[in-house]
């Protein structure tokens, strides 16, 4: 993973497949465009739902974009909130439905928390995942990430299961 510095001087992420960089104005139609055409997720989520609010507002707080090496396609979004004191990080992601299952969010993950723990020193990443997002929860353990909570009481609502199970992974993981 290579790190460049962007327009705004935050870091630019580079993977095997995509580029983690700053969000354009340009980009913010294709990214609500992702939204209308995306299946709804519980409780009315959207990815890019985390990149409607203005800029965030802690140092570490990031938005990025999230496009392919080759031909520069924007293919989803990420929001990375971090907190330096206690060295912890969380992010949400989202890939356009017609880029799902092509390895890219594996890719971002892989390249944030290099970035994160390598470079920045952060020691935990954590991430919300709903319990019936199979898909999500799969992704997330191939890359090591553990199973840390999930409710007993969990709600069946219109068919669908809806709790979070909170998964978690190290630096040293």
């Amino acid at each position: 993973m290579i790190t460049q510095p962007a327009r705004s001087g935050s870091a630019v992420l580079i993977g095997r497949k995509v580029r983690l960089r700053e969000i354009d104005p340009a980009d913010r139609r294709t990214l609500v465009g992702f939204d209308r055409d995306s299946t709804p997720q519980l409780g009315g989520y959207r990815h890019w739902a985390a990149h409607r609010a203005s800029a965030a507002d802690a140092d570490d707080d990031s938005q990025f974009a999230i496009e392919t090496l080759r031909g520069g396609v924007l293919v989803g979004s990420m929001c990375v909130t971090a907190d330096p004191e206690t060295h912890r990080l969380s992010y949400g992601i989202g890939i356009a439905p017609q880029h799902q299952r092509c390895g890219y969010a594996a890719d971002a993950i892989t390249a944030l928390l290099a970035y994160a723990f390598g470079e920045r020193g952060y020691r935990k990443c954590e991430v919300s995942i709903y319990g019936g997002n199979l898909a999500s929860l799969a992704l997330h353990g191939s890359l090591g990430f553990r199973e840390e909570s999930r409710p007993r009481d969990t709600e069946l609502l219109r068919g669908h299961v809806k709790y979070p199970v909170m998964m978690g992974m190290t630096a040293e993981e």
